[in-house]
């Protein structure tokens, strides 16, 4: 009858940390604002900047592992960025 009991406590509170995790999860997710702060920079003209939040923010979603969608989101954007500042510096170099 003990061993029943401890597991039924046992099973009740597996359920309830499941059940709230997400949701603590949801509050506390710093990948999201990391990301829309990079877009801001991207879409400022601030292309480093950009791709180091975009870094930050890839490597608090991995720590997640939920968002799989949205980590190759990130990841395509920083792929463009680097295309994009790569094609920056070569044209500097041209014009001058």
């Amino acid at each position: 009858m003990l061993f029943y009991s401890y597991f039924l406590l046992f099973i009740g509170l597996s359920v309830i940390i499941l059940v709230l995790r997400p949701l603590v999860l949801r509050k506390k997710n710093i990948s999201v604002d990391l990301y829309n702060e990079a877009l801001r920079n991207e879409n400022n003209g601030l292309y480093e900047e950009a791709v180091v939040n975009y870094k930050s923010a890839l490597y608090e979603v991995s720590k997640i592992r939920h968002h799989g969608n949205f980590r190759n989101k990130i990841i395509e954007k920083i792929k463009v960025l680097h295309t994009l500042i790569e094609y920056n510096n070569s044209v500097r170099i041209i014009r001058q």
